[in-house]
């Protein structure tokens, strides 16, 4: 059986569960906005899976709900960001009217944060970015769970980057991926599920190549992308998250050490560009083009264009949760919350 709710009443109710386990009601507000959105929009590894996590995390006092990050006017076209151990997202709102100032005076800026977790997608943060007509990248580090090209032990995170291009008459393109064949959430996912993953994703604690998902997460490692060239990616994703921001690298992170704690104490870099300061009222024409050649040639869809598909599908539908997820959500309420006692 499945619950439908609209994707407003889902992020209200995320943002109560939040509050009632440790978040401030400004935080919880904008964490659920990105939980309830990937719900919205199908990527079901960063919705209402990740609650679990969450609520671990806050519980075991690893991050900090109530965070109020410090944000820093550092250089001309730089913003540098202490979330307070809170999360990337809170931290990003509160920078995003500084980095914005400097954007339109200089044509390019860059957010840096450090002490910050990021527990989320990666699209939420860069997609309004291109829908004001902007150019977006970002980059993520995490708790060590990648094998470098020709190790057999993780070092490197799963190391995340997204890039979002503003479209005309459309959506923006957005890409989001791990630097890992597949992000760590695919392969709790499958672990939760019960199934195999594909056999160059991960291996077990003794090296070997595995499909058992749960050997990847008991002391295996999972693989990059692409060989060794996925593995230099990771490196440079851990150099613009965490040494560029001052932040931690994945080796250094304690969060395997805290019962209960999911998410990682490391780094973000958000860098900004302005495409009219450089190719002026020609770039959405010539974007335009690029992506028509690559509709030309047999390209069925850009990136971001399933999501996209899933958010209208969600807008005139509803979203569609388990019965036992929304039950779960409900247990986490206090037994003052109506919505505790009462089905919708």
């Amino acid at each position: 059986m499945k619950i439908n709710l609209r994707t407003e009443a889902l992020e209200d109710l995320v943002a109560r569960v939040l509050t009632t386990n440790g978040m401030s009601g400004e935080n919880a507000r904008i964490v659920a906005a990105v939980v309830a959105g990937a719900e919205r929009d199908g990527a079901r590894s960063h919705g209402l899976f990740r609650i679990p996590g969450y609520i671990g995390t806050l519980r075991s006092g690893w991050v900090n709900g109530i965070s109020v990050p410090k944000v820093t006017d550092t250089a001309p076209g730089v913003v540098t960001t202490d979330a307070d151990n809170g999360y990337s997202q809170i931290a990003l709102a509160a920078s995003r009217p500084l980095l914005l100032e400097k954007l339109k005076r200089n044509g390019i800026a860059l957010l840096a944060i450090r002490n910050s977790h990021h527990f989320a997608a990666l699209w939420p943060d860069v997609e309004p970015f291109a829908a004001a007509g902007l150019l977006a990248l970002s980059f993520v580090n995490t708790r060590s769970r990648v094998a470098p090209w020709g190790a057999t032990k993780p070092l490197l995170g799963t190391n995340p980057m997204a890039f979002a291009c503003p479209r005309r008459n459309a959506p923006p393109m957005v890409w989001d991926q791990a630097s890992s064949v597949t992000a760590m959430g695919e392969v709790m996912l499958a672990a939760q599920d019960g199934h195999a993953v594909a056999k160059d994703v991960g291996i077990d604690a003794e090296g070997r190549s595995t499909t058992d998902p749960k050997a990847i997460m008991a002391g295996g490692a999972l693989l990059p992308f692409g060989g060794h060239k996925g593995s230099a990616i990771a490196a440079m994703v851990e150099i613009l998250a965490a040494a560029l921001t001052a932040g931690r690298f994945g080796f250094e992170d304690r969060s395997a050490q805290i019962f209960g704690a999911e998410s990682s104490n490391a780094g973000q870099s958000i860098i900004l560009l302005d495409p009219s300061v450089t190719a002026g009222a020609a770039f959405p024409a010539r974007v335009d083009e690029l992506f028509s050649r690559l509709m030309s040639v047999g390209v069925s869809r850009l990136p971001g264009d399933q999501r996209y598909a899933a958010r209208r599908r969600s807008e005139r539908d509803g979203v569609f949760i388990e019965s036992k997820i929304y039950d779960y959500l409900r247990s986490l309420l206090p037994p003052s919350d109506p919505e505790r006692s009462h089905a919708p």
